[in-house]
């Protein structure tokens, strides 16, 4: 069929939905499409978005952009129809992104704590990088747990079998690597002196293995850092969040004066996970005026299918492969791609 008379099909079945009033009715289906990007350097709403008292910081020539996603929520059959015609916009089911059960309000609250966690994440990470370290402190003994008589509440653990505790979450694996009953050697500093004893671990109620002790992680700083950016959520600003920490905290440019944008989720090991929307972030990016995107390693695949012309993408996996790729970028060199 020649292009005029697709048109005019087009055209025909177009009015006749709109003569039936169906282009206006809903449909169970959402828009995805670019959201807003903010520089993790600069300002949003007259207040900085990484506010740091008691410690000189630094500027930037450049930008450190997160990405986002927009989501349309309430959608008619117009929209949608836009929206699948749309090189920039994605209609989805309206399922996958509030799921069976769960109100927009439940949801929106959902992602604002993943939004506030991957702030905490980021914090810790970028400290961590930074040479200050975690403390992993007994906050409390379980009365007739495995501890008892053992450790005591400001105990810091610093290994379990030589193995050496950087964060809670991994003093957390080390002991549920082994079943119950298994002997364990916790190395923990108290009162400044190093010492050591061995713990069996323990099972309650069928659970899994565990020391008997609650813990609380502490990271000594000598001056405060808040992030202070709303109506944003879900977890995946953390590694712009880091990176945006430790520029403004050392004297070095990270961006080399660019316009670099991305996106990745970040647990406190500096560990970046993979994210959703990765399409339409490219586009927010490119948008921005963007000139290099930090993708998440696992992500590298849908990033490639969604390339965005003139918006070359380094794949990242942890904080470490991040500042080795704005590294290589400020030389002028090509960091490892997706």
């Amino acid at each position: 069929m020649r292009r005029r008379g697709v048109t005019v099909l087009l055209g025909a079945v177009i009015t006749a939905l709109l003569s039936l009033g169906l282009l206006a009715a809903p449909i169970p289906y959402v828009v995805l499409g670019p959201g807003p990007t903010v520089d993790t350097l600069g300002r949003q709403n007259d207040k900085e978005v990484i506010q740091v008292s008691g410690r000189e910081t630094s500027t930037s020539a450049g930008q450190l952009r997160l990405t986002t996603v927009g989501v349309q929520p309430d959608v008619k059959l117009l929209t949608a129809i836009a929206g699948w015609f749309s090189s920039d916009e994605a209609v989805v089911p309206y399922e996958l992104i509030y799921p069976p059960g769960e109100t927009q309000q439940e949801v929106d609250q959902r992602n604002a704590e993943d939004f506030a966690a991957s702030q905490t994440s980021a914090e810790t990470a970028a400290l961590r990088e930074l040479g200050f370290p975690v403390q992993v402190a007994v906050k409390k003994v379980t009365a007739g747990g495995a501890s008892e008589g053992i450790l005591k509440a400001g105990d810091i653990i610093t290994s379990v079998d030589d193995k050496p505790v950087p964060t809670a979450g991994t003093l957390t694996g080390l002991v549920q690597a082994r079943p119950v009953g298994s002997t364990l050697k916790i190395g923990y500093t108290r009162d400044g002196a190093a010492a050591s004893a061995t713990v069996v671990t323990r099972s309650t109620d069928g659970g899994p293995p565990r020391i008997g002790v609650e813990v609380e992680q502490r990271q000594p700083h000598p001056f405060e850092l808040k992030i202070d950016l709303g109506d944003i959520g879900g977890p995946s600003a953390g590694l712009m969040f880091a990176l945006g920490i430790i520029d403004k905290l050392t004297a070095d440019d990270l961006t080399g004066g660019r316009v670099i944008a991305g996106t990745g989720t970040i647990n406190d090991e500096g560990e970046v996970g993979p994210i959703g929307g990765i399409p339409q972030k490219l586009v927010g990016a490119k948008h921005a005026g963007a000139t290099y995107f930090l993708v998440p390693a696992d992500n590298c695949a849908e990033a490639v299918r969604n390339a965005q012309p003139g918006l070359p993408m380094a794949r990242i996996g942890t904080l470490q492969d991040a500042l080795s790729a704005l590294s290589t970028i400020r030389a002028g060199g090509q960091p490892p791609r997706c």
